[in-house]
């Protein structure tokens, strides 16, 4: 009898272990999917010591994006001043329709250290 107890255990435990598993899996596909779906909607900007991730990021005039902001390495702000965007640990993301064509600068609104004047990226918005 202790035999039969002991198989039962095992094949609750083997089935309990793969449906958390399945929901774990399922979950992360469903993120995947998600992020897959903004990506088109999203404009991402990541800022390290004196530099951010690209030194031009272009846009359509008359995409409405949500501009994410984040910090890979430092403590960082970023700001578009012509665009009235301001983004920082504490508001991360903003939703800006781009309505004018033209170069905007991007640069950092933290005082960060030695190499802070130096950094700007451009914002380009085409036609």
């Amino acid at each position: 009898m202790y035999k039969w107890l002991m198989s039962i255990l095992l094949v609750v435990a083997i089935v309990m272990g793969g449906s958390v598993l399945y929901s774990t899996i399922s979950e992360r596909v469903t993120a995947a999917e998600a992020e897959k779906k903004d990506a088109g909607s999203t404009l991402k900007i990541v800022a390290s010591n004196f530099q951010f991730d690209q030194a031009e990021y272009k846009v359509k005039k008359g995409d409405k994006l949500k501009i994410v902001f984040s910090n890979k390495e430092g403590v960082h702000a970023m700001e578009i001043k012509d665009l009235n965007v301001k983004l920082d640990k504490a508001t991360a993301s903003q939703e800006v329709t781009f309505d004018k064509v033209g170069e905007f600068e991007i640069h950092c609104a933290l005082l960060c250290g030695t190499g802070h004047d130096k950094m700007i990226s451009k914002l380009v918005v085409t036609e």
